[in-house]
């Protein structure tokens, strides 16, 4: 934000942010803390790094449906962000969800005095038929400005910025499919906006009390379709593609498809998609300022998101907030007994602990998993045809893991810098399973311990583990081989 040409009033008080876990919130938290800002999150469940992600920040434990916690999470508030959505529901319960958790952060914001509001939505033409995806982000907008408080709604369409799920999702259709049938909702316009113009404005908003109240339409510079989109890309990357018209416009099938040649899993496509049938551009009266909303084309927004990916500095990513709810699935540390199956396998090593670390921290990456590949690949490959999250998801970063990352079908559930790293299963499977690296000194050696733990759900548990079991000293021994080694 140091092109924002607004001024910071720290002094304003507490600023809240919802859905901090999320892709646009793991932007703004830091930046308004670089501003100076007092910042609280809200959670629902404690993350245990984010002292350490984001120094100063004060973390509350609330659910936005349990109007008791949000008492809490709103006491002393000047400001609150609303970046909750409920999207991954299903169509059925994501428009209730969303609309209850609205009134109830309306009511409780009221009662605790907080002064404004500002929710972000989605763009959308209000007297069109809108998808349940658009229609929904509009219900919450009206419910939020239904009270006292003066609350500011931006509207935006798509986000383009590295780590944000339609940036990945068209890049890996251009770098992996040759051909695009293009269906009549292709050629439906759209305005996507630059993750760094969505912050600068959230912030500057914030920062111009003029603001207050109003509703504005952002987005970038271009109004585009979304096979316009995937052409510019296409000549970016210098990659031939053959586009052909269909009447086929099933988006099951489009979204499956796209599942499966993109990290991006196929619930979370199919939503993106089923607002495409709606032109998406910006048509409100009310214009910002120019200090505080200066849009950028499409171009300069892709060449952004791939030099912070080659930079290897992408500070939140779509997966960091799902599956929906991940953050509830029960932790290693909670369960009442040790699991039922456990497994462990051990190395001495003359490395250093923070060689070794470094090192498994790498895992899953361009580099896969350091040996067997093909298995993990097939594994997750497996997992994403029956709609699991699948081995491509890839990570955030290529050196780094910090706690909630992704790790192909796994995502890090607890880490000690140097000594420990464990990894929490979220592929499908008849059970709970979680995969541990641990370092320990021994004498003036490091002994490193790969350890697979497996709490079966009947009988099927049973038999999933008793079949996986003879592969297991196969893997890890030439897994921890292969970490002291690249150490």
């Amino acid at each position: 934000t140091d092109d924002l040409l607004t001024v910071p009033n720290p002094d304003m008080g507490i600023i809240l942010v919802t859905g901090a876990t999320g892709y646009v919130g793991g932007r703004l938290v830091p930046e308004l803390l670089h501003r100076g800002y007092r910042v609280r999150v809200m959670t629902r469940v404690p993350i245990e790094d984010f002292d350490e992600q984001w120094p100063g920040v004060e973390t509350i434990v609330a659910d936005a449906l349990d109007e008791h916690q949000l008492k809490t999470a709103l006491q002393g508030v000047y400001a609150a962000y609303y970046l909750i959505h409920a999207l991954l529901l299903g169509e059925k319960k994501f428009e209730v969800v969303d609309v209850q958790a609205a009134i109830n952060f309306r009511k409780v914001a009221e009662a605790n005095g907080v002064q404004r509001i500002i929710y972000l939505g989605g763009l959308g033409d209000i007297n069109a038929p809108l998808s349940p995806h658009l229609r929904s982000r509009l219900q919450v907008a009206k419910e939020l400005q239904n009270g006292k408080i003066k609350t500011t709604v931006l509207r935006a369409a798509i986000i383009i910025g590295s780590g944000s799920a339609s940036y990945e999702i068209i890049k890996n259709l251009v770098k992996r499919s040759p051909v695009f049938f293009m269906p009549y909702w292709a050629r439906t316009k759209c305005q996507p906006i630059s993750i760094r113009n969505l912050i600068n404005t959230l912030i500057g908003c914030l920062e111009t009390e003029e603001t207050a109240g109003k509703s504005y339409d952002i987005g970038g510079t271009e109004i585009l379709t979304y096979e316009e989109m995937i052409r510019i890309l296409s000549e970016l990357l210098d990659k031939r593609k053959f586009f052909f018209n269909t009447a086929f416009s099933n988006i099951n099938i489009y979204s499956y498809v796209a599942s499966l040649l993109t990290p991006v899993p196929a619930a979370i496509i199919r939503s993106l998609m089923a607002s495409t049938v709606n032109e998406v551009i910006c048509k409100s009266k009310d214009k910002l300022p120019d200090t505080l909303y200066r849009p950028i084309s499409y171009k300069e927004a892709l060449l952004r998101a791939m030099t912070r990916e080659e930079q290897d500095d992408v500070r939140s990513r779509w997966s960091d907030q799902y599956p929906r709810a991940h953050e509830l699935a029960i932790k290693l540390k909670e369960l009442e007994k040790p699991p039922y199956y456990i497994s462990s396998y051990h190395l001495l090593s003359e490395n250093s602990a923070e060689a070794l670390f470094a090192s498994f921290c790498k895992i899953g990456g361009d580099d896969g998993w350091f040996h067997s590949n093909w298995m993990w690949r097939a594994r997750g490959m497996v997992d994403r045809i029956i709609f699991g999250v699948g081995d491509a998801r890839g990570r955030r970063s290529r050196t780094s893991l910090r706690v909630n990352d992704v790790v192909g079908f796994w995502r890090v559930e607890g880490r000690r810098q140097n000594s420990h790293l464990l990894l929490r299963a979220e592929m499908k499977l008849p059970g709970m399973a979680w995969l541990e690296f641990t370092i320990h000194q021994i004498g003036e050696m490091n002994r490193l311990t790969v350890t697979a733990y497996f709490e079966p759900q009947g009988i099927p548990g049973k038999i999933y583990w008793y079949n996986f079991l003879p592969f297991h000293y196969f893997i890890f021994t030439n897994l921890i081989k292969q970490i002291d080694r690249r150490a």
